[in-house]
């Protein structure tokens, strides 16, 4: 079947997904779109001979659409979700899940009384191909049980509306993310440090930060998070076992050698670096809509654990790099807990 999407919010990462699911993946199609700016919705939905619909309870409800894609303002997300939920329709909500961990536990709590999974996360780099392969190394246990964690994010710069908390909740949430299915492990423990300051930032920023995470089976993370670092976009993970290590790869490049020097052009931004994962997480979420089976890619559970932690991350950040506990409620058993 195509599965006829629906897509709130046509910004920048809307018109992107609609892109991909129109031109790279197929048995999908996108036949409504809604924007706070109807001109812009309109001018979206005509490029792809899609309907433009007022709302986004509109773009739920309505019959020619089978599943939904929540690609809005973040503080919206929830609504729109738990419109989707309440539908009985899939829905792909792109990171955050919701901006409070209340409002994500609300989404958890009906989706659970709908008794099968609707909610996918767009956390894409548990799609990325060197991040699965991380994944499949850890699991099969060839570098023993993990002990350490190392990871920077690193992008060239970032604009003047980028502040201090979101190298927490837009930026190492991704490693957060991650590095929960990476370890199969929950992170307990948050702490964020401020070194000396690039004088390339905003003044309000606080740039670079360190975060170091404990995990419940004392795996330590160490993540510096650089969003001014001029280069390029630098994305490093290394897992550090009682019998190996595993590293991330770099993206595929060539090697030029010229003028007495050997080197390798680096990435400017995220959409270079994770384009493929983006495809893939979405093929493989328009398979699974297709054929009725709940989706395999990150859940409400996985967007309330991000919340959560991120929080305890500002939380730290705040109070000049206090150890702070992660509040995390107990997974419930339909999510893979024990609850």
């Amino acid at each position: 079947m195509t599965v006829r999407v629906g897509v709130i919010g046509a910004g920048m990462i809307g018109q992107d997904h609609i892109r991909r699911l129109t031109e790279v993946v197929t048995g999908a199609q996108v036949t409504a779109v809604t924007d706070i700016d109807a001109a812009r919705a309109a001018e979206v939905a005509a490029g792809v001979g899609a309907t433009a619909l007022p709302t986004g309870a509109d773009l739920i409800g309505s019959p020619d659409v089978d599943a939904v894609l929540v690609t809005s303002w973040g503080p919206t997300h929830a609504e729109h979700v738990l419109g989707a939920v309440a539908a009985g329709k899939p829905v792909f909500c792109e990171k955050p899940l919701a901006t409070t961990a209340e409002d994500c536990l609300r989404i958890v709590d009906a989706e659970r009384a709908r008794g099968r999974r609707l909610v996918q996360v767009g956390f894409m780099r548990r799609f990325d191909a060197g991040y699965r392969q991380m994944k499949e190394v850890i699991a099969s246990g060839s570098i023993g049980t993990p002990l350490i964690v190392h990871c920077a994010h690193r992008n060239p710069t970032v604009p003047d509306s980028y502040h201090s908390a979101m190298a927490a909740q837009d930026t190492a949430v991704h490693e957060i993310d991650v590095l929960r299915w990476l370890l199969d492990d929950e992170i307990v423990s948050a702490q964020v440090i401020t070194p000396r300051a690039t004088s390339k930032r905003f003044d309000h920023l606080k740039d670079p930060q360190l975060m170091y995470f404990e995990t419940a089976s004392g795996v330590r993370i160490d993540l510096e998070v650089f969003v001014n670092c001029q280069y390029g976009y630098d994305i490093q993970c290394e897992a550090v076992g009682e019998e190996g290590l595993v590293r991330l790869p770099d993206p595929a490049a060539v090697g030029v050698r010229s003028a007495g020097r050997h080197g390798t052009a680096v990435l400017q931004d995220w959409k270079g670096r994770f384009a493929d994962a983006f495809d893939t997480e979405f093929r493989e979420w328009v398979a699974t809509v297709a054929t009725g089976a709940e989706p395999t890619g990150p859940s409400a559970w996985d967007g309330y654990a991000a919340t959560v932690i991120t929080d305890a991350a500002v939380r730290s950040l705040e109070s000049d790099g206090t150890v702070v506990t992660v509040d995390m409620k107990p997974r419930p058993a339909f999510y893979g807990g024990t609850a």
